[in-house]
């Protein structure tokens, strides 16, 4: 009697008697990302969903991410099968207007310019010793593109999964706090103040059709194994320009994208567990993906420089900011940085041009790696 009595008290207290000194850390860390969502309203949809995850599966014996656990099962539905990042990608081409893009094509070269600092990381990766895989995942968090970064590394180094999801997506929320002391350090008050105009919407109806086809048709071509990637990106800007599927566009902008994300966000977390969670690993990888994401807008910026030489003086080089996949919000710090200093200046259509080429670019950049991977034998 006194034995069941005891084994029944110590069923009372196995949560606490199991508890290893990383998991409440772990815990604190998800409250932190709740409070960063809710009070901050940092990225809500994803890091309330991700902070909530990460307490639920550093929570010991509760099961979570075993076998039939229900995080699990979600797990590995939509991480390993990559569904959610694609499904995803589909919701982000149907909301994204590539319309400031085709107006002034050459603004496509700031989205390519955007992506330097994902190969500078990848090389310093590979030399602290990570290996190819890991260094591509490694480096694609300077995309600051969360569905591409969780693509690449599900696929390919799993186990960085907790730490480059929650780099990508924490550091992309941040972006209005990361960008501008880089680009008031790397222009002047000068070429701050340059104004670009108003954007003349000229586009046709059938270049906007045509766009996502052929940038589908040729990026494939040039590197097959990112397909899945800028299929789904472009499949969702085809319905949205065709203007025949109203219904699809609708649920791809709202309906499918809201679900995913929260079972993504779940997932995420529970991928959080502090006694994998807490490793020097991954600390070496926050800090590289934050270089990434520095090198990106600071190559932007300088070839932003580099484009308002070659025109005249006619770019704004704090457009080349918005050269990372971070859509809308790099645009907005954009705008907002250069109204700082001159008020009649509108550079947001400008730096949404450079945004959606960022978008384009951080997807290429990760198709390229993968196809020179597949060249090289390494998958």
């Amino acid at each position: 009697m006194l034995d069941a009595i005891g084994n029944g008290l110590y069923g009372l207290i196995a949560g606490f008697a199991n508890l290893h000194w990383s998991n409440p850390v772990m815990i604190g860390i998800g409250c932190v990302l709740l409070y960063l969502g809710i009070k901050k309203d940092f990225e809500p949809l994803l890091l309330v969903p991700i902070g909530f995850g990460c307490i639920l599966v550093n929570i010991p014996l509760a099961g979570l991410m075993e076998e039939e656990g229900f995080l699990r099962i979600i797990y590995d539905a939509g991480i390993m099968t990559e569904l959610f990042p694609l499904l995803i990608f589909v919701g982000i081409g149907a909301m994204t207007d590539f319309g400031p893009l085709l107006e002034n094509p050459k603004i496509f070269l700031l989205g390519a310019a955007g992506q330097f600092g994902i190969f500078l990381t990848l090389a310093l990766a590979l030399a602290l010793g990570f290996s190819k895989l890991d260094a591509v995942s490694i480096g694609i968090i300077g995309a600051c593109d969360g569905p591409t970064a969780i693509y690449v590394t599900s696929k390919y180094a799993p186990h960085l999964l907790g730490a480059v999801s929650v780099a990508a997506y924490s550091y992309m929320s941040l972006v209005p706090v990361i960008q501008p002391p880089i680009m008031k350090l790397l222009t002047t008050k000068e070429e701050k103040m340059i104004s670009m105009g108003v954007v003349k919407k000229s586009v046709s109806k059938t270049t906007k059709i045509l766009f996502p086809l052929v940038v589908t048709v040729v990026g494939g071509l040039i590197a097959p194994r990112g397909l899945p990637l800028l299929g789904t990106i472009m499949l969702g800007n085809l319905m949205k320009e065709c203007g025949v599927v109203g219904r699809l566009v609708k649920a791809s902008e709202n309906e499918i994208p809201n679900i995913v994300t929260l079972l993504l966000g779940i997932s995420i977390g529970a991928t959080m567990d502090g006694r994998v969670f807490f490793k020097s690993q991954t600390l070496i990888v926050l800090g590289l993906g934050f270089l990434a994401i520095c090198l990106d807008t600071a190559c932007g910026v300088l070839f932003g420089k580099v484009m308002k030489i070659m025109t005249g003086g006619r770019v704004n080089p704090l457009i080349g900011a918005a050269g990372i996949s971070a859509y809308p919000m790099s645009a907005r710090v954009v705008q907002r940085e250069g109204q700082r200093y001159n008020p009649k200046n509108y550079l947001l259509m400008h730096a949404m041009g450079a945004n959606t080429g960022g978008q384009v670019g951080s997807v290429m950049a990760a198709a390229v790696m993968l196809s020179v991977l597949k060249g090289m034998g390494v998958i």
